[in-house]
């Protein structure tokens, strides 16, 4: 489903990329949309792709799990998709990504930086050329306003680990479980995709619903 309403973005110029921003407590320090597309976690990060590799096999060694942080970039996206109040863009968007499993929160724009900032630092000031940031994320007053569209979703890591842990049996009484067998250590890469294609779906929506208004 999401690609065929990528395909329909497509028509429309609309783009969208997934980069991986942290994974196991390892984050990016730079960014470079280049090196994300030459590895398969999508890190845009060279020096931090390398730590994130030996934090995974630490932890696969112990027979543990990690969760991490993807960011979602829309391009190209018009402005005017979405409504002030009950359909409003990035509340349809974060429901979308709050649907997939494993994802524990959603941010737009600035996101949660945006409680420890004054309002002169958090708007984006306009120019006769657009705005001079985009802490909005792309979207105002749950409108699209052209700029480009940025979410981040934070995963969980798997539950499905070789670790022993407590638990209960069928009867209530305190028992250990064990998950053996083949486990990813992450959801990350494997979730990336699902979040493109969850804000494709729902980007898709909003510009048919624009058309047929319009």
């Amino acid at each position: 489903a999401g690609a065929v309403a990528q395909a329909f973005l497509d028509l429309h110029g609309i783009t969208i990329k997934s980069y991986t921003l942290a994974l196991g407590g390892v984050w990016v320090r730079g960014f470079d949309p280049e090196e994300a597309l030459k590895n398969r976690f999508e890190c845009p990060d060279a020096e931090a792709l390398e730590r994130m590799k030996e934090r995974i096999r630490k932890i696969k060694d112990k027979g543990d799990s990690l969760g991490g942080v993807v960011e979602i970039r829309a391009e190209n996206v018009p402005p005017g998709l979405g409504e002030p109040v009950f359909d409003k863009l990035d509340a349809e968007l974060a429901r979308a990504l709050m649907g997939i499993g494993a994802v524990k929160a959603v941010e737009v724009g600035a996101g949660c930086a945006a409680a420890s900032i004054t309002g002169r630092e958090n708007n984006d000031a306009i120019t006769p050329v657009g705005f001079e940031t985009n802490n909005s994320g792309g979207i105002l007053a749950g409108i699209s306003n052209g700029d480009t569209i940025i979410t981040r979703v934070h995963v969980k890591p798997i539950p499905s680990i070789a670790l022993e842990q407590n638990t209960i049996d069928q009867e209530g009484n305190p028992a250990v479980i064990s998950t053996r067998g083949r486990h990813d250590i992450s959801a990350i890469p494997r979730i990336n995709p699902v979040c493109r294609a969850m804000t494709a779906l729902v980007l898709a929506d909003h510009l048919l619903r624009q058309r047929a208004i319009g």
